[in-house]
């Protein structure tokens, strides 16, 4: 323990100047504006991620999802600032991280992001409690005597106290992760990013470890994720899908599950925003549509004007959910009408002839479709078969 404080003291006196986080609640926590990152090596260039633009909010816990080698790891390493952008720019509570020079990236890093790898990367030599203390050291953060108290009560929260001597190759791979969280936490900082923090436990360690995020939520922290557990990935608030290095639209994931990653890409290329006023239609009783309509804030109101007269409202459509779909697949105009339900309704619109083509690519997606319209029909909810 004495090596330990005298190597810091040697070579951590000077902490340079680092910008602090605003508290703009308004402004999303995290923005990232067109990133591009190539890597270069002797077969040529490879670019991993392709103009991505997405954001996270305050208090958010959000998966990162995607295929081996779709650029999942390289996207939060721009967070982290591991890795910088071959071009773009990327702000964290107005921070533009991407200016910071390697020493004030080291410090700004210890001071506002905890980061949890799935290989623990705890330092071997250092017993469990003087691996907690390692970034409030680095980072000047708290009293030199508070460090150890602040440390064991990190320990108390996941349950490794009795261990704090120990070294880590002492303890199993689910406890030495458990540790790592805890050392995420040693400086309190407002995000925490992980790469496949479950990716090598069992599964009831995987669920507990989980369980330890989401209390940080609900505490306040914000938490970017990476991970290829499917089971995992539908706890979390949000899910940012990539492949390709580019960004899924998450409206089109959630409308579209059963396309192909590629195909949630492509598909997210064709289609446009589009707002509609309260009570202004987007499809006509009787008329043909030329567009699928996928709902992204608001409600529309389908109704339907039955042969005697008076119009019925037969459903209503909130977020997430298609309209215009059924009238595409059966090639026919619309038996019902669907407008803006109270306030403004916002959509994203795709051409009817590339819904097709796209539902066309994909047999599971038709059958999944299929399915949905001979239940609605069952129940005699009527609104599916009208779109």
């Amino acid at each position: 323990m004495a090596l330990f404080k005298s190597f810091f003291k040697k070579n951590h006196d000077y902490v340079p100047s680092v910008p602090e986080l605003t508290g703009d609640l308004n402004q999303p926590l995290i923005q990232m504006n067109k990133i591009v990152k190539t890597f270069k090596n002797a077969a040529g260039e490879f670019t991993v991620l392709k103009g991505v633009n997405t954001s996270f909010s305050r208090g958010e816990f959000v998966g990162v999802i995607g295929k081996s080698g779709s650029g999942k790891s390289t996207l939060i390493n721009m967070i982290t600032g591991i890795d910088r952008p071959t071009s773009g720019e990327v702000f964290i509570g107005g921070v533009p991280i991407h200016t910071l020079n390697e020493n004030q990236m080291s410090v700004w890093r210890g001071r506002n992001l905890g980061i949890v790898f799935q290989f623990f990367q705890l330092l071997p030599t250092l017993s469990l409690v003087e691996n907690i203390m390692l970034p409030m050291d680095f980072c000047h953060m708290y009293e030199p005597g508070e460090r150890y108290d602040r440390a064991m009560s990190l320990l108390r929260l996941v349950e490794m106290d009795q261990h704090a001597e120990k070294l880590p190759t002492a303890i199993s791979g689910g406890q030495q992760q458990r540790v790592a969280i805890a050392r995420s936490l040693a400086n309190d900082p407002p995000i925490l990013v992980a790469d496949e923090p479950t990716g090598n436990l069992d599964s009831k360690t995987a669920d507990a470890i989980f369980g330890m995020f989401e209390d940080l939520v609900s505490k306040g922290k914000t938490i970017v994720m990476v991970t290829h557990d499917s089971s995992l990935a539908k706890r979390v608030t949000r899910t940012v899908l990539i492949a390709d290095g580019e960004i899924v639209n998450e409206w089109v994931a959630k409308a579209l599950p059963t396309l192909t990653h590629q195909q949630m890409l492509a598909a997210s290329k064709q289609v446009e925003p589009r707002r509609f006023e309260a009570g202004e239609v987007l499809i006509q009783q009787g008329q043909a549509s030329e567009n699928v309509y996928i709902v992204t804030q608001g409600e529309v109101e389908i109704s339907a004007q039955p042969a005697k007269g008076g119009e019925e409202v037969l459903s209503r459509i909130g977020a997430g959910q298609m309209v215009g779909e059924m009238e595409a697949l059966k090639n026919r105009l619309a038996t019902a009408t669907v407008r803006a339900n109270g306030k403004a309704v916002e959509v994203l619109a795709m051409p009817r002839e590339k819904f097709l083509r796209l539902i066309g690519e994909s047999e599971g997606t038709r059958q999944a479709m299929e399915h949905l319209v001979r239940q609605r029909e069952s129940e005699r909810l009527r609104p599916v078969l009208a779109y």
